[in-house]
């Protein structure tokens, strides 16, 4: 049986360009100053409300950040346990900021796992933030790629193999998928994907940078962009002077 295989490049992002970050770096930023774990993830959040803030005029539409790995459940149960309450205070404190700044937020990676209030705060700001359109933001929670294709494999029961379409629809549900990744950014000097956003990942052109996540601000993100904006994206073809 044949797949829907478009020798076509990928359409852009229609809302502007899809950035996913892998925020790294928390835990080293925090051991340098002497400090907890938990205050460098708390560091971490603010680093994330000012990237929010200066994506849109950047050209931004989509944002998803890679905040809790389904890995990271090995952590000290301490540690897990702080993270959790932090994603829970943040997302309540952030949904007005959200809202006047138009920002959608989503959550996507598996839900049966978060603690119950962690889930109501989820669904609340979800709810109230889904018709803002001057940025989608999505969180990552209890995320893996690996996991996220495997469960779209079993849940399609077509009569054909689905299209890539179709297919990128059953990742994290037609409320939740995004386009490709335009633009992959890695803090903390690591440079590796961890399981994040592999198959939309596929074209995504990466940038690695040694800067730890809570060092991370509106300007490291217009660097970014702005290198990806220099780059030659081909997806496969050859440059238009060569092919000619």
């Amino acid at each position: 049986m044949s797949q829907s295989t478009s020798l076509s490049p990928p359409a852009p992002s229609p809302a502007g360009v899809h950035v996913a970050i892998i925020m790294d770096g928390n835990g080293r930023w925090a051991a340098a100053r002497g400090r907890p774990r938990t205050a460098g993830h708390a560091a971490g959040v603010a680093a994330l409300r000012r990237v929010a803030e200066a994506a849109p005029a950047l050209g931004v539409g989509v944002l998803t950040v890679y905040a809790f790995s389904s890995d990271n459940w090995a952590r000290p149960s301490t540690e897990v346990a702080a993270l959790l309450r932090l994603f829970r205070r943040s997302l309540a404190t952030e949904v007005e900021r959200c809202l006047a700044n138009d920002v959608r937020l989503s959550i996507i990676g598996r839900r049966d796992r978060l603690p119950p209030p962690l889930l109501r705060t989820v669904a609340t700001a979800e709810c109230v933030t889904a018709h803002a359109r001057r940025l989608w933001m999505r969180v990552a929670i209890d995320y893996s790629a690996r996991d996220a294709i495997r469960h779209a494999a079993a849940a399609w029961n077509g009569p054909r193999p689905p299209t890539r379409e179709e297919f990128s629809a059953l990742l994290d549900g037609p409320d939740a998928a995004a386009p490709d990744v335009d633009l992959l950014v890695r803090t903390g000097g690591e440079q590796r994907l961890s399981d994040f956003l592999l198959w939309e990942c596929a074209y995504a052109e990466l940038y690695f940078t040694p800067r730890m996540w809570p060092d991370f601000d509106g300007h490291d993100l217009a660097r970014a962009v702005a290198e990806f904006r220099r780059r030659d994206r081909r997806f496969g073809a050859v440059p238009h002077a060569a092919a000619g």
